[in-house]
């Protein structure tokens, strides 16, 4: 065994306690800085799954009507002090099958969804309810949202003469699968009505989402909302969520037309997710300075304790860069077996932590995914911050004087 090796080694066996208390606490470290990411990151992916996990990605749709001035005023002249805003109409996007087809070659875009979505209102004997009708393609739209996860009852079609309805919707109407309802709209000043059976009811995780919710075939929707061939929106779904504002931005300077991303429409839940992104690198720096610290620390004493050791070796003939490189190694050696034990303790911890965190049916409160990159980053962290940790304490010990070191 190397020379630095074996002194290295020794150093920590006579120190033993030392040594086991600063294993233990980059141990402690490791283990803090994996769980705390673990925790973080589930919780995120959890969050936003709920959130999108009924809404799309990026939503394109017309261009609002805004009421503009059409005539200039001369100063000093009577006028309107306000302009109201116009009410908006329901409309198709323009020559929307090609533009499908341009958003879907775009790049970082997955799925296109057209959909056509409008107000009504669902009627079962005297019992009415205003309702927001969805036109879909079941197929298309599955990949958006993933609604056939959401069924509670029947199945997701919605062919010509079918609807699937929220469970509240279902609830408040008293309807099941099986059972008809009709749905009626007053588009355009004209009443158009259909009834229809129902072939499903979802859960969407929102009540007040399945208090008013009816999803309808594409063309059913485009007969009841007035829309003959047209779309009211493009769902579009994205491979890098946090990516999606910025490809909305593109798409809107590109096609002219209003385009929101999930990061617009929910913009406090993205500071919510940014706090904790903050608060979670806070944390995770906080470690690792004390980490380093401790090491550090012990190594300082271990230094002055081994002052005369280290002495007769300098006296012997063993040159200066040996003598640092035993204090780094002492670090490398105790950040690397920290590591494996913290390792260790943070997949206990987190196994502990998904079997005792339960909702009150007994399903996990969420998922916390145990990634190997993680203990791979930590572990390697580790060892670089016990090197760096132990440079000080390794060049004190080099600069040592023999004479005054054996005197002492």
């Amino acid at each position: 065994m190397p020379f630095e090796w074996v002194v290295a080694l020794r150093f920590l066996r006579e120190g033993r306690f030392q040594t086991a208390l600063i294993v233990s606490g980059v141990a402690a470290g490791v283990a803090v800085f994996i769980f705390i990411t673990a925790l973080v990151n589930g919780l995120q992916a959890n969050t936003i799954r709920r959130t999108l996990g009924t809404q799309a990605h990026i939503v394109v749709r017309p261009i609002e009507e805004i009421a503009q001035v059409q005539r200039s005023v001369p100063p000093g002249t009577a006028s309107i002090p306000k302009i109201e805003a116009r009410a908006q109409r329901l409309r198709s996007i323009d020559q929307w099958q090609l533009l499908e087809q341009d958003l879907a070659r775009t790049p970082g875009v997955v799925d296109v969804s057209p959909m056509a979505t409008g107000p009504g209102f669902a009627v079962r004997g005297d019992a009415s309810k205003a309702v927001a009708i969805i036109g879909v393609d079941p197929v298309r739209y599955n990949r958006i949202v993933a609604i056939g996860d959401k069924l509670v009852g029947g199945e997701f079609r919605v062919q010509p003469g079918e609807a699937v309805l929220g469970r509240e919707l279902a609830a408040d109407l008293g309807i099941g699968v099986g059972d008809r309802v009709r749905l009626i709209t007053t588009e355009n000043e004209a009443v158009t009505g259909d009834t229809l059976t129902v072939t499903g009811i979802v859960d969407l995780g929102v009540r007040d989402l399945n208090r008013r919710t009816v999803y309808v075939g594409l063309r059913t929707a485009q007969s009841l909302l007035s829309l003959p061939g047209g779309v009211s929106q493009l769902d579009l779904t994205v491979t890098d969520l946090f990516d999606a504002e910025r490809i909305a931005a593109a798409l809107a300077a590109t096609t002219g037309l209003t385009v929101d991303s999930w990061m617009k429409t929910n913009a406090q839940l993205l500071a919510a997710i940014n706090a904790q992104t903050i608060t979670t690198r806070m944390i995770r720096l906080f470690v690792v300075v004390i980490v380093v610290l401790g090491i550090a620390s012990v190594l300082v004493v271990s230094v002055v304790q081994k002052r005369r050791e280290i002495g007769i070796l300098r006296a012997m003939g063993a040159p200066r860069a040996r003598i640092r490189r035993v204090f780094l190694l002492q670090g490398a050696m105790v950040a690397l077996s920290g590591s494996i034990i913290g390792c260790a303790l943070a997949a206990t911890m987190i196994v502990v932590f998904l079997k005792l965190a339960r909702n009150a049916d007994g399903t996990p409160l969420f998922e916390l995914a145990i990634s190997p990159e993680l203990f791979v980053i930590a572990t390697v962290g580790a060892i670089v911050c016990g090197v760096l940790a132990a440079v000080a304490p390794a060049q004190r010990a080099a600069a040592l004087d023999p004479a005054q070191a054996i005197r002492m």
